[in-house]
């Protein structure tokens, strides 16, 4: 273990962060924009601007953002007041130990498979764009080369950001201007849906859904902040700006090109630049993928074997494991059992968030520990009525889809609601304030 610690950074992966290791606003921000600035948002803005009309889809993408912000939002405060990740927070937000161990194997699990599926798409294109080496060789590349990054952290990550998000703006904007300056922008804007239409309901769904994992597990990324007020400036002007910026071009391309593939405007335009873009594009939010699955996990092995290991040690090993699973090309089949994944994701900030900022259960204690800069000295180890309301919620979320409202915020209110209703019903049986579990000491 004492040479594991001597591996990249830990980032505090079980603790705190501390005050003095906390950023200014900006630094945070521009990791939450390169998030949303990716590839994956001109084809999502392309797949509404086949079925949409210009103004039609630009509702769509205000109601999409406005939930990605306030889900955002209150998991993203509740991650820098504590300083604390997702999965961690999740053991005194309604959890308990073992189930916040539930909530890092999901994380975990999907966002190891989103990573290795976008190193396959980035190492397919880098093969197309440049050549010279089989795609399952340029995997591996790319796959070592995002590893590394999120080996050294939080800090390291913000360095790429830096350079990749204005490199991917500047560079993906050269492509679209090119392309776009043929056509006036008062036709493009006034011209009908080129494809089938999209209903407003399925094209916000599209919206919310593409970014909810990434809303939910937001105290990843906010722990780092120093204020509230910092985690609300970063949310609304990276997702705001994530939206408009790129997924109104995507709708703009659509109607341009009357198809719903953009992506190869957006990289083709010469093999440098294209080939700059696409490693620009994808490197600055699969690292994030890499790194939340690598928190997940410690907090895992942590809840359930009583282990800790480092994060950059475990960094490494899924990075391998995603890396090996993409060059060998078996994740393509599991992106729908990855997509299913996704609707248990939304549930977990509407447990959170209630018993967080409205039960309030375990707050008093979380205020005193972080008085001391650590951690609770106990903790619930399982909450059946977060589990019931968890799988309760999913089940809503899947059976909802493509049937009425929002699957994804279906989910999450249905979670957030039925939570609430059975944590006051049993405290009133039992005549309580609130209801408490059994408890262990927290493993240190």
């Amino acid at each position: 273990m004492a040479d594991a610690e001597k591996i990249g950074h830990d980032d505090h992966s079980l603790s705190r962060v501390p005050a003095s290791e906390r950023y200014s606003w900006f630094t945070v921000a521009v990791q939450r924009f390169g998030q949303l600035s990716a590839l994956s948002q001109f084809l999502l803005g392309a797949t509404l601007g086949y079925g949409m009309s210009f103004w039609s889809a630009f509702w769509a993408l205000t109601l999409g953002a406005i939930i990605l912000e306030i889900v955002a939002i209150f998991t993203g405060i509740a991650g820098q007041r504590e300083g604390l990740s997702t999965s961690v927070l999740a053991r005194w937000a309604g959890f308990g130990r073992y189930g916040s161990s539930l909530i890092g194997l999901v994380f975990a699990v999907s966002l190891i498979g989103w990573f290795g599926v976008q190193n396959a798409v980035f190492a397919e294109g880098l093969h197309s764009l440049v050549g010279g080496l089989p795609i399952w060789v340029w995997s591996i590349v790319t796959g070592l080369a995002v590893t590394l990054v999120v080996v050294y952290g939080f800090l390291s990550m913000a360095w790429v950001a830096y350079i990749t998000v204005p490199a991917f703006l500047l560079l993906a904007g050269y492509s679209i201007f090119s392309a776009l300056q043929k056509y006036p922008l008062g036709e493009l804007v006034t011209s009908p849906a080129p494809g089938k239409e999209l209903s407003l309901a399925a094209a916000t769904t599209i919206v919310a859904g593409g970014f909810i994992v990434g809303a939910v597990i937001t105290p990843d990324m906010t722990r780092f902040n120093r204020s509230a007020a910092d985690v609300i400036k970063q949310t609304v002007l990276g997702i705001t700006l994530g939206e408009y910026t790129i997924g109104l071009i995507g709708v703009l391309l659509a109607h341009a090109v009357k198809s719903e593939n953009v992506i190869t405007i957006v990289t083709s335009t010469s093999g440098v630049i294209g080939t700059l873009v696409l490693i620009a594009g994808t490197l600055k939010i699969n690292d994030w993928n890499l790194y939340s699955s690598s928190l997940g996990l410690a907090n895992f092995i942590d809840s359930v074997f009583a282990k800790r290991f480092n994060r950059a040690a475990i960094t490494i090993a899924v990075g391998l494991f995603g890396t090996v699973l993409s060059a060998a090309g078996i994740l393509e089949h599991f992106q729908g059992f990855l997509t299913l994944l996704g609707l248990a994701v939304p549930p977990i900030a509407g447990i959170m968030v209630v018993d967080y900022f409205v039960l309030q259960r375990h707050r008093n204690r979380l205020a005193e520990s972080g008085r001391a800069g650590s951690l609770p000295a106990r903790q619930e180890k399982l909450n059946p009525i977060t589990i019931v309301a968890w799988f309760a919620a999913s089940a809503v979320g899947y059976f909802s889809e493509e049937r009425f409202g929002i699957p994804a915020l279906n989910s999450l209110l249905c979670a957030a609601l039925s939570y609430y209703v059975l944590m006051r019903v049993i405290a009133a049986l039992q005549n309580r304030p609130y209801v408490e579990f059994s408890e262990t000491s927290t493993i240190r």
